[in-house]
């Protein structure tokens, strides 16, 4: 069955006070609107100092998501972890994992902005050595024993719910991603369409006897969605707001960074051309969701680049009430 994500970042343009706080409400209002529907994954993400405030609290966010649900998955997608310290990290998560009942799937990026790490007091030239340090740190200590931490012995509690630990994969785009994927025995979660690096991560989970490794390979057309029955006056309406993330997101991203979702586009036509941000009505989710088969996937993006709460909600409940039960029809 084609899997429906939906994503937060919770962006606001201007960063008005009290639109920050209606998009954090929103979003969990709208995750718990999500879970009763039936949707598969509920999707947050990280960055810091951004000029709209986007997201950069994801864990908070995500204990507030589990709080309004009980049956769909969080993914951070992607968690900055050599910004935070390792230790802490592993508590958090750990408790992040009990809040949802076992929901909790991390990403474990290494991020591609040195405004970032120059902003939290972080070593860009040693963001690999601390990304190394903090997944080792994180599946130490959610054993539950102590280990061996920078010297001394120490011992992590909680541990985590689930066995041996949460969902745990490592992002990225590189060779280097997929050896260090390898070499911790964990997934590789591609942030682009890299079937070569895929084949890569294969090849050297092969060689070390890695039984359940895999690597997770975005399709080749990723889609970001809003629902609506007339997909030319919504383009009219809040195209700025489509491209306003889509410019946002191309600003931050350096030669050789590679995503599903990079654009070039300088206007909404142009955005709407290339398809990758996509108004779209409940019937035309449909067919993408038939040609694509089980392993489609449908993004619904409700408050996209400051998108009004209120036409978020619109897409979300049109989504909701005319695709959600004719895919599980099927």
């Amino acid at each position: 069955m084609t899997v429906t994500t939906l994503r937060f970042n919770q962006v606001v343009p201007g960063l008005d006070r009290s639109e920050v706080a209606a998009r954090y409400r929103a979003t969990v209002e709208m995750a718990g609107y999500a879970d009763a529907r039936g949707f598969d994954l509920v999707s947050l993400e990280e960055h810091h100092g951004a000029d709209d405030g986007w997201s950069p609290s994801p864990l908070v966010t995500a204990g507030a998501v589990f709080g309004a649900t009980r049956r769909v998955r969080v993914m951070l997608c992607a968690i900055i972890t050599p910004l935070y310290d390792p230790l802490r990290l592993a508590e958090d998560l750990a408790v992040l994992d009990h809040l949802g009942g076992g929901r909790l799937t991390v990403v474990a990026g290494i991020g591609y902005r040195p405004e970032e790490y120059a902003l939290l007091g972080r070593d860009w030239a040693a963001r690999g050595a601390a990304q190394d340090e903090a997944l080792a740190t994180l599946l130490a200590a959610w054993r539950g024993e102590p280990f061996a931490y920078r010297g001394r012995t120490v011992r992590i509690t909680p541990p985590p719910l689930t066995r041996p630990h949460p969902g745990l994969l490592v992002g990225g785009s590189s060779r280097v991603a997929a050896r260090r994927a390898v070499r911790l025995g964990l997934p590789l979660f591609l942030a682009a369409h890299l079937p070569e690096v895929a084949a890569y991560y294969d090849r050297l989970a092969a060689e070390a006897g890695l039984r359940h490794g895999f690597a997770l390979l975005p399709p080749e057309r990723t889609r970001v969605v809003h629902c609506t029955e007339d997909p030319d006056r919504a383009w009219a309406e809040y195209g700025r707001h489509f491209l306003h993330e889509a410019r946002t997101y191309a600003g931050w991203q350096a030669a050789g960074v590679s995503s599903v979702v990079r654009s070039s586009a300088r206007t909404p036509a142009e955005l709407r051309a290339e398809g990758i941000y996509s108004c779209l009505t409940p019937e035309e989710c449909l067919e993408i969701a038939r040609a694509e088969g089980p392993s489609g996937a449908l993004v619904l993006h409700p408050l996209c680049g400051g998108l009004p709460v209120a036409a978020g909600w619109e897409s979300l409940r049109l989504f909701g009430e005319a695709v959600l039960p004719r895919l599980a029809e099927r």
